[in-house]
């Protein structure tokens, strides 16, 4: 079910944790995609990188250390993939639409986190979340929950 992914990912993870713990194909999925919203604009910022901890913390209630790790090897994935079908693929098969939709909305506020998006993140948005089979209004409902608020 997962031998294409597990195949990929032994170059990063040995391949005898791949196997034993196959959650860990999906949270180094999820860290991929947020990851890559970072690196799609100019610069990353320390705020980004602090919301991608936060997220992948929260989402799979991971410690500081192996939230640490997990994100190295997702920056390490994330520069040697040649695209994102390997993960998107992985979420499809593996999630429902409401937690598909909820990464789509934790890369948002990735996005969110400098306070400006680029057209590298939006144009990245938009096709991860047409590789995810997304519906539209998911998309923009997604997109609106991760938006700050405008301070009054």
């Amino acid at each position: 079910m997962l031998s294409k992914l597990n195949i990929f990912l032994s170059e990063f993870i040995p391949h005898a944790e791949v196997d034993s713990h196959p959650e860990r194909s999906l949270q180094l999925a999820t860290a991929v995609l947020l990851i890559e919203v970072m690196r799609s604009d100019a610069e990353s910022t320390d705020e980004e990188q602090a919301t991608i901890l936060r997220i992948l913390k929260e989402r799979f209630r991971l410690s500081d250390a192996e939230v640490a790790q997990l994100s190295k090897r997702g920056l390490q994935t994330a520069k040697a993939a040649n695209d994102f079908h390997q993960f998107t693929s992985l979420i499809n098969r593996e999630l429902g639409r409401y937690e598909k939709v909820r990464i789509i909305e934790y890369m948002w506020q990735v996005a969110y986190a400098d306070k400006k998006i680029s057209a590298h993140e939006n144009h990245l948005m938009r096709k991860v979340a047409a590789l995810l089979y997304i519906p539209h209004d998911d998309y923009i409902a997604a997109k609106m929950r991760a938006k700050p608020a405008e301070p009054a």
